[in-house]
């Protein structure tokens, strides 16, 4: 995939595509094919500071952590983001999030891996 603006962390999406995080400030989503589907500054008018890692949770809404801003947000296909962590970040760089609402983020700035529970609908 070409014309990526310093791409930082991929995470794999449900419908065979895949996210990536840029340093530019920018998230971007691509499908099977490898075609960009959105951005998600664009489609949802979210301002970035540094996004990095990135994951996409069994509802597929993406989840991104932002180092500059200290937070992590959910993306969901339809609606407003939401953000879910917003304070005990010093510098969110990779994550993960599991089928049953945990979300494993690992805080650089602390040296350490910290996990959340969040609420995802029943399947």
């Amino acid at each position: 995939v070409p014309n990526l603006q310093g791409p930082r962390y991929v995470s794999p999406a449900p419908n065979g595509g895949f996210v990536v995080s840029e340093e530019c400030g920018d998230v971007k989503v691509f499908t099977s094919s490898r075609k960009l589907l959105c951005s998600l500054s664009s489609k949802y008018g979210h301002r970035f500071g540094n996004p990095a890692g990135v994951c996409v949770n069994v509802d597929g809404s993406i989840l991104v952590a932002d180092e500059q801003c200290r937070t992590v947000h959910l993306f969901p296909e339809h609606g407003a983001p939401v953000c879910l962590v917003s304070t005990g970040l010093r510098r969110p760089t990779g994550m993960a999030c599991s089928s049953f609402g945990h979300l494993f983020v690992a805080d650089t700035g602390e040296n350490c891996v910290k996990v959340f529970k969040y609420c995802v609908r029943p399947p």
